[in-house]
């Protein structure tokens, strides 16, 4: 019996409480430009986070390449077979198939001037190839940032008005008429503002790896520029080092 009292008035307090308007949900309910707001910027927000994850992955194989290079790739014989032992379609093995195929041509050129620059400008555009399509989705970042936070003031300003609206209607700016507007208006800018900051700081980040991978690449490029040049005489330090027989031990 004493259960069945509290259980019925617990029912008769759910019942009398007041329903809350001034939820998100609430805020949003029957304002289309609202909805369409948060949509775009949820389509802002998750096409961000994919470019974020996928360059990192495609930046972490070329850092991943890079140390390989650098510790084998120099102590094969030729260009041609350090170049076989790379994955395909990766950066380095790029560099290397355009190298080797500038040499190609290179017995074509009349001028051994001409052969160099020949040379030099190929592995130039193989850089630009890979560093364009490693800032491939870098300009939508930078979209992202600057936009968002507009797109959050462009709903921010339509609750306000929403707000106005009620007070005009109302004769009054009471509580209960100015609340939900108002608060549809801040979440606004708050959403606006929490898509935009992801954005600006991936792509900053993206960009100073972007700059670090570069950096490498145009080092490796000038490496295999010279070896090509040299008849394969020029090889970076490490892996002359490793070429080089050990010294025998000192007798005792």
């Amino acid at each position: 019996m004493l259960i069945d009292i509290l259980q019925a008035a617990a029912a008769a307090a759910a019942e009398a409480a007041p329903v809350n308007k001034f939820g998100f949900t609430e805020a949003i309910k029957g304002n289309l430009v609202a909805q369409a707001t948060v949509v775009i910027l949820g389509i802002m927000s998750f096409g961000s986070f994919y470019i974020l994850f996928t360059k990192l992955y495609d930046q972490g194989k070329i850092l991943k390449q890079g140390a390989e290079v650098r510790s084998s790739f120099w102590r094969a014989a030729t260009l041609k077979e350090g170049g076989a032992k790379l994955a395909k379609d990766t950066a380095y093995r790029q560099v290397v198939d355009d190298a080797l195929e500038a040499e190609a041509q290179h017995a074509k050129m009349t001028d051994s001037l001409e052969g160099h620059e020949w040379m030099h400008g190929s592995l130039a555009r193989s850089e630009a190839a890979i560093n364009s399509r490693l800032a491939g989705g870098l300009p939508f970042l930078a979209t992202v940032g600057a936009t968002a936070p507009f797109i959050g003031l462009f709903g921010t300003v339509i609750g306000i008005y929403r707000a106005l609206i009620a007070i005009g209607l109302a004769g009054s700016a009471s509580i209960d008429k100015v609340a939900g507007p108002v608060g549809e208006a801040l979440i606004m800018t708050a959403l606006g503002l929490l898509v935009a900051v992801p954005a600006v700081l991936a792509y900053n980040w993206l960009q100073s790896r972007n700059k670090r991978i570069g950096a490498e690449i145009n080092g490796f490029a000038t490496q295999v520029l010279a070896n090509i040049s040299s008849n394969g005489a020029v090889k970076p330090a490490v892996a002359e080092a490793a070429a080089r027989p050990a010294a025998p031990a000192a007798k005792k």
